[in-house]
């Protein structure tokens, strides 16, 4: 019941939307208003909220976007952002959005690479909740587990299991800064995934609020929305709380190298012979490969220049024995080698120099900042020579760029391909990432994208194929994108089997069962069978014809189809 001290309550936020932001709209008023109403003592309501009046509002908006282009003043900003500080205001959040027809845009770390949990491309008013005031990790080594909230970095989780055990670690992303509540919804690899597999075939357990409010967990959700959450993509299906995630193994020493190589040191060759090892090593051993642009040694030539970054679980000793039997090739030697703490393998691999404190893990700040697109592909034959030698031509075109090879196999191909949603396990033998990034702003967008377009174009032949996969949390809304006026299975199942491959049909059936209205949507959500929309209702259905996805739409109260 709404009691004497909630109306006094909303009186006070009424009076402070009046009175400290300027010219309130009434997407402000009524979700404020609301909100006011819904959180209920012993849980007050929060005052951290902002609005674009605010002074702070622009630095808590950047303050984790890690992708500058969507930080642009063309790009749709949000009306309001809401930092919850417990689950109680996350649901009220998400019943007032939903009651008022206002879009509700979820952050947790910023990571996304086409910034759509603070910003939009679809054109109604929004309101970004951001989880970064939940962050909390709780670490249980007698239970081999941790419960780690949405708003808290991969890299404090992996620094809180280091504070408990110097043997137990967890196999998600590289990047300390990454937000644990979305990176694990599209899968979360890392440096251990050909051990363990990937951070979300590790989760137990998960705390979810869903499109009516309700904070579920596994036993109360069931198993497929369970198995959805777990690399389903996120922003689909509900609010990511916290996960209970496994811990796993690791040896109280661990060893790490880089060797750096370029083209005039026979790279080509070198990465020929990678790609017929990489995925087939000892499952201890993990070697991606980072190109970037160099120059060669004694000129101001630029050639491409090549990182072999790599992490094993266990000493330099047996290190050696494993490359000497199967890439000798790159000539390592054992004084390139450092042994390490767990922990310090995880600041080594995300480039921090020698010697840094791991508390560094806690600061929870994006470590880079820049404006960039980019793009993903598998590859499941070796890219030959030839291929490789143009694949170099069109690097050297570049001004600034990074891609990253990183090796498969081990237990990501001995996990099914519908254990979970993400799908890319057996016959991968290495994922590609491309980034073409510059400093520029607005001033290089044309340039760069036209150049990284022409890069994916030029690699599409030494690709997967039927489909050509993409990683679901590297975003690219190249790929194709739902609209307001348009979400529908048929359209998505373009970009969401690259994505998702075989597993975008059960995606769909329960997206349907559990957000059937379609609140919990963006650009590339995962659309439900039958959606509402402003102008209309459509029927959708779907069925395999072919082994693709065919699609008819039909207006409500008519027979024709269009």
């Amino acid at each position: 019941m709404f009691s004497s001290s909630n109306a006094f309550f909303a009186l006070c936020i009424i009076f402070s939307i009046s009175s400290c932001f300027a010219n309130p709209n009434p997407t402000q008023v009524n979700f404020l208003q609301c909100l006011s109403k819904s959180v209920n003592p012993p849980n007050p309501f929060p005052s951290y909220f902002y609005t674009p009046a605010n002074i702070s509002f622009e630095a808590i908006l950047n303050s984790t976007a890690n992708n500058l282009r969507y930080t642009l003043p063309s790009v749709a900003k949000p009306q309001l952002i809401y930092m919850p500080l417990d689950e109680s205001h996350v649901q009220a959040a998400v019943i007032c959005a939903r009651s008022l027809g206002i879009q509700l845009r979820v952050r947790s770390g910023g990571h996304d690479y086409e910034g759509i949990s603070y910003s939009s491309e679809m054109g109604d008013p929004f309101v970004v909740l951001d989880m970064g005031k939940l962050r909390t990790v709780i670490v249980n080594i007698q239970d081999n587990s941790a419960w780690v909230e949405a708003g808290a970095t991969i890299g404090e989780l992996y620094y809180r299991i280091s504070e408990q055990s110097k043997t137990h670690g967890f196999p998600a992303g590289l990047c300390n800064s990454i937000g644990i509540g979305g990176h694990i919804t599209g899968g979360a690899y890392g440096s251990m995934m050909r051990k363990y597999g990937l951070g979300a075939d590790n989760v137990v357990d998960v705390r979810v609020v869903d499109a009516n409010g309700n904070v579920l967990n596994r036993q109360t959700m069931g198993e497929d929305l369970f198995w959805a959450l777990r690399g389903g993509g996120g922003g689909s299906f509900g609010v990511i709380l916290a996960w209970k995630v496994k811990l796993v193994p690791v040896p109280a020493t661990v060893t790490t190298f880089t060797a750096v190589k370029t083209l005039e040191q026979g790279l080509t060759n070198l990465i020929y012979k990678w790609q017929q090892i990489a995925d087939k090593l000892d499952d201890n051993l993990f070697i991606r490969v980072e190109f970037m642009p160099g120059t060669i040694p004694n000129t101001t030539q630029t050639t491409v220049q090549a990182l072999f970054n790599a992490l094993y679980l266990g000493s330099a000793t047996e290190l050696m024995q494993v490359m000497g039997k199967s890439y000798p090739e790159l000539g390592l030697q054992k004084t390139d080698c450092t042994e390490m703490s767990w922990i310090e393998s995880v600041l080594y691999i995300a480039g921090f120099p020698t010697g840094t404190n791991p508390n560094v893990l806690l600061q929870g700040k994006p470590t880079f900042r820049n404006y960039f697109k980019a793009k993903s592909d598998y590859v499941r034959e070796p890219i030959d020579q030839t291929g490789l030698e143009g694949l170099w031509k069109k690097l050297l075109a570049a001004e600034s760029y990074i891609m990253i090879w990183n090796p498969y196999g081990g237990m990501m191909s001995r996990i099914p391909e519908s254990q979970i949603p993400f799908p890319h396990r057996q016959g991968v033998i290495y994922k590609i990432q491309y980034v073409a990034s510059w400093q520029d702003g607005q001033e290089g967008v044309c340039k760069n994208m036209a150049w990284i377009k022409d890069l994916y174009s030029y690699m599409e032949p030494y690709v997967s194929k039927n489909p050509r996969e993409a990683y679901v949390n590297y975003r690219d809304l190249d790929l194709g994108m739902n609209t307001n006026s348009d979400f529908n299975v048929g359209e998505g199942s373009i970009w969401g089997t690259k994505y998702f491959k075989g597993n975008y049909e059960r995606l769909v059936q329960i997206k349907t069962k559990f957000d059937p209205e379609n609140f919990f949507r963006h650009e590339q959500s995962i659309p439900p069978l039958v959606s509402s929309t402003k102008k209309t209702e459509k029927k959708v259905h779907f069925h395999k014809s072919g082994g693709k996805l065919h699609h008819k739409k039909k207006k409500h109260g008519q027979h024709g189809h269009y």
